[in-house]
């Protein structure tokens, strides 16, 4: 491991999450990752009752605000910090250090960049502005991003009417692609998700309709083919210099949905044509801080289409720990504090998964994936596995996890059979055929 005292272990973490999910993995890996170099640990998410609540790297776990407004967070951040620090009792006039604040989702990560002059006297924060980052997260903008700079990315559409986007849906050829350009503007518990794959022209005009409710613009985008070995993605850590010593590509090998949603297996792979274009990327938008980029190789040409860029940790981003414990939260933890980030080791071959995602790709998708190559020299040279909820250090959050994630598939179960109980009551019942009657040739036949 990383020596402790390579760490200003007087500067605590508090970890931001505004997205009410408790089964968020990458929060859990970020408070271990942290906790286990001796850092204290603490975080605002969905409830003190959450499945990462239970981690014992986690010193204190607030709820996060009702209403995700930066104004809120930051008013929060300031009271937790006043908890953190002092304890029980009043304030004293100044606080008595920093407190280092890691955004975990978009919203998190925008509301703390429009507040960052604020927050920064007693905050460390990444240079970063909400401009810059609405730039690659808003997917319209990430769309123009990518024309501007001739990078590869799927044909896209931004329609302004119901008749255009199912004219521009023909045109890319159906199935599309739907996103919505501000996910986190989504509404709870809408049942609209930030990415669906639409097969007729009638659910693309159902969609846009939908558009007043979603907060932000429709895109449609050309589907490009899945398949084995096609999905990558890139995380990394820019420091303050715009260096970037800690990054790594992965290979998807498994996703739920399949195919098309988050990363449920991933192996470190090297990538070189992904990593030089994630970090030219970097240099031209002067980006800093972490992030997750996500990439399709289009078989027919060979290019990788960029086809998300979030301004964040990544879920998996514990796969791209080294031999060292390095990987891009602690070097983050380590330049905003002002110490050295050594450089990276890659460990090729090493494999991370995240158990409830991948049992479902498994029971959904049960096909063999391809063996190890191990011809680029690229994999096969570590053979460890980094689970997402079950550590031997850290029992608890896969216990919680497992009970919730067993009451999740329970509600919707029933949820799924109340839905099919009730089309059936609704179907229309045929009205009952005229009885049978015996004629006099012996036959039956209609009274």
């Amino acid at each position: 491991m990383l020596r402790r005292q390579s760490f200003d272990t007087s500067v605590p973490t508090v970890l931001v999450r505004l997205d009410r999910n408790p089964f968020h993995h990458g929060t859990l890996g970020a408070a271990r990752s942290l906790g286990r170099a001796g850092i204290p640990v603490h975080a605002v998410i969905e409830s003190g009752t959450s499945p990462v609540a239970r981690s014992r790297y986690l010193r204190s776990a607030r709820a996060s605000p009702g209403e995700t407004s930066d104004t809120e967070l930051a008013a929060l951040l300031h009271r937790y910090a006043d908890e953190i620090e002092n304890g029980p009792g009043p304030a004293p006039d100044a606080p008595s250090t920093h407190l280092l604040v890691l955004p975990l989702d978009d919203v998190s990560a925008l509301g703390l960049a429009r507040r960052r002059a604020e927050l920064s006297p007693r905050f460390l924060l990444p240079e970063q502005t909400e401009e810059q980052l609405l730039r690659v997260a808003d997917k319209a903008a990430l769309a123009e991003t990518c024309a501007s700079m001739g990078l590869p990315h799927p044909r896209t559409e931004l329609p302004t009417g119901a008749d255009e986007a199912a004219a521009m849906a023909w045109s890319l050829g159906l199935p599309v692609v739907a996103k919505w350009s501000r996910p986190w503007l989504l509404p709870a518990g809408g049942g609209l998700r930030s990415t669906s794959i639409v097969r007729s022209l009638a659910e693309v005009r159902e969609l846009y309709a939908r558009a007043p409710e979603a907060g932000s613009r429709l895109l449609l985008q050309e589907l490009l083919p899945a398949g084995r070995d096609l999905d990558w993605f890139f995380h990394g850590y820019v420091d303050a210099d715009g260096g970037c010593t800690t990054g790594a590509t992965g290979r998807k090998e498994r996703s739920w949905p399949d195919g098309a949603g988050l990363t449920a297996v991933g192996r470190w792979t090297a990538n070189p044509a992904v990593e030089r274009t994630a970090r030219e990327l970097f240099d031209a938008l002067g980006f800093r801080g972490v992030c997750d980029l996500d990439f399709r190789m289009n078989r027919a040409t060979g290019a990788y289409h960029l086809l998300d860029f979030n301004p964040r940790p990544g879920a998996q981003f514990r796969l791209f720990a080294d031999a060292d414990g390095l990987d891009v939260v602690r070097a983050l933890h380590l330049d905003l504090t002002g110490r050295p980030v050594p450089p990276h080791s890659p460990a090729y071959g090493r494999r991370f998964v995240v158990e409830n995602y991948a049992a479902l790709s498994l029971l959904t998708s049960p096909r063999r994936r391809p063996a190890d190559r191990g011809g680029d020299g690229s994999e096969g040279v570590s053979r460890r596995t980094e689970y997402a909820w079950c550590a031997a250090d850290d029992p608890a959050p896969a216990l919680a996890m497992g009970l919730a994630w067993l009451g999740h598939l329970l509600r919707r179960a029933v949820a799924s059979a109340r839905r099919f109980l009730g089309a059936r009551r609704a179907r229309p019942q045929l009205p009952p055929a005229p009885p049978l009657a015996r004629s006099s040739s012996n036959q039956l036949t209609p009274r």
